[in-house]
């Protein structure tokens, strides 16, 4: 019997990723602190080096570990009916508050689908999160009907990139049911955020053959490739500190010829180097390598830690090419899919999906 037991207790910690005395290792969520301190500390320096503006960096790494928080707490108690809300509530946002925030709204050439597009990615994120810890088929299905809902949504509103995101994120989720491995699956939605940052990069730098240039400012406008270029050039005015938040939308050619501007490049990355330079996108990176480590260290089921990382690398993706980051309802919800998706819940989670087979040396007791 008790060789048994010790059989049952392995594999559940195979398949929950969690560790040999099932507890969650203190070193991640000490990471996290490190990091959005980190973040938080290095926009204060820049700021005073340079007469910048924090207030925008501080208030949306506050929003990230607000959220973060709150979604461990509503994961650990309501694994199934807490991303449920949060889908709904993404939904019931987009819908009632079209634009996200107050003020003058502008509609060209850049627009607010940045926004749109991110916060229905993370509510079908959420959603086929709640799924795979639901333990009735009918709920089950009808929680990714209701990711489904949000592609469909998504392209009513007008918002391709929403659309494809959501449905991305609902595809990849089915397919997580069949990961046995998640740190791959970690690592290979690492390397396409990478990747993607890699692209806007080297159109910034003008880096890439001019027909691909061309057929980028089609999709993209020639405003945002512009703003993208004014990045660059303020970064290599200052690969140190960048020229301190708040201050692109002063220093910006493009930016301040433009009737209706926000002031940002619409990139989460350049606007990190012009802004706060080259050690600005490492702590970006870092944040992002975080939540991917703590998906890949947290105690969740492995197609949940797979669903939220496809869903927050989409939202990666979103970012490196518009200005998702700038608001801050996106902010929170990328603390509160990321929590959701490493809390340790109360009850005991349904073990029908392949198990994560990751080599961790301790918890695996031979049966006698």
């Amino acid at each position: 019997m008790r060789g048994r037991g010790a059989v049952g207790s392995s594999g559940l910690t195979s398949t929950s990723g969690q560790g040999a005395d099932g507890e969650r290792p203190i070193a991640v969520d000490a990471a996290g602190v490190v990091v959005l301190g980190a973040c938080a500390g290095w926009s204060l320096i820049t700021a005073a080096v340079h007469d910048g503006r924090p207030e925008g960096v501080l208030l949306a790494v506050l929003a990230v570990a607000a959220g973060y928080a709150a979604g461990r707490i509503g994961g650990a108690l309501l694994p199934v009916g807490a991303p449920c809300a949060g889908a709904l509530a993404g939904i019931g946002l987009t819908l009632t508050v079209p634009h996200l925030v107050p003020g003058p709204q502008i509609t060209t050439p850049l627009g607010h689908a940045g926004a749109t597009a991110a916060v229905l990615t993370l509510s079908a994120g959420a959603a086929c999160c709640a799924a795979w810890a639901a333990r009735v088929p009918a709920v089950r299905f009808a929680l990714r009907l209701l990711a489904a809902g949000t592609a469909v949504l998504a392209a009513v509103l007008g918002s391709a990139t929403g659309c494809v995101t959501s449905v991305a994120v609902l595809l990849c989720s089915l397919a997580a049911g069949r990961t046995r491995h998640r740190g791959a699956g970690l690592a290979v939605l690492g390397t396409v955020a990478v990747l993607v940052t890699g692209l806007t990069w080297a159109v910034a730098a003008r880096a890439v053959p001019g027909g691909l240039v061309t057929a980028l400012e089609e999709r993209l406008t020639p405003h945002r490739v512009q703003l993208w270029q004014d990045a660059w050039q303020l970064l290599r005015d200052d690969a140190a500190l960048g020229v301190g938040p708040g201050r692109f939308g002063e220093l910006s050619t493009t930016s301040a010829q433009s009737l209706l501007s926000d002031g940002k490049p619409h990139s989460a990355p350049l606007q990190q180097a012009a802004e706060q330079g080259i050690v600005g996108v490492v702590l970006l990176a870092a944040a992002f390598g975080w939540v991917l480590y703590a998906l890949w260290r947290g105690p969740r089921p492995t197609p949940v830690a797979l669903t939220a990382g496809v869903a927050l690398t989409a939202l990666a993706a979103i970012a490196a090419i518009g200005n998702a980051l700038s608001f801050t309802a996106v902010s929170v919800g990328v603390g509160l899919l990321a929590g959701m998706a490493t809390a340790r819940p109360l009850i005991v989670e349904p073990s029908s999906t392949a198990p994560d087979t990751r080599s961790r040396g301790a918890g695996r007791t031979p049966a006698r």
